[in-house]
């Protein structure tokens, strides 16, 4: 299945990119990649927290649920999705890099059924453009925290 790892050093502290790749109830504003977002959880942000995302990716539109399984704000974040018999995983790392951030984003999906075990070698095949859409979405980020309004 596909697995990629993206790292992107940002010109601003930790707690503002974290607040920035946390800030799901705004994050289609400023992340091209997607389309829409629909938090499912009332209340902070935080373990437990679930949403509907909708991206568009290979000319395709498809919304996934997802939830966050850790949370310790502001080094590291775990959200998870389940689809198609398939789990998927993306760790968040906000690492202190002098004056800025070293955020990496670490994505894998782990086939769960026999059907997405038997495909998963395509997954594999997907892996160049799994890594430039999680590319484009960290300089979105990155973009987002080192505008003069941010």
């Amino acid at each position: 299945m596909p697995s990629a790892r993206v790292v992107k050093n940002i010109q601003a502290p930790p707690a503002r990119v974290f607040a920035t790749a946390m800030d799901l109830r705004n994050c289609a504003g400023f992340i091209r990649g997607i389309d829409n977002v629909e938090v499912l959880t009332e209340g902070p942000i935080g373990v437990g927290t679930r949403w509907r995302e909708t991206r568009t990716f290979g000319g395709r539109q498809a919304t996934e649920e997802m939830w966050i399984t850790r949370f310790d704000a502001p080094k590291h974040v775990v959200v998870e999705a389940e689809s198609h018999g398939t789990r998927y995983r993306s760790e968040f790392r906000f690492e202190p890099e002098g004056t800025g951030t070293r955020l990496s984003l670490t994505f894998t999906g782990t086939p769960k059924s026999g059907l997405a075990r038997v495909f998963g070698f395509l997954g594999r095949m997907l892996t160049a453009s799994v890594t430039r859409a999680l590319e484009r979405d960290l300089d979105d980020i990155q973009r987002a925290c080192e505008s003069a309004d941010a």
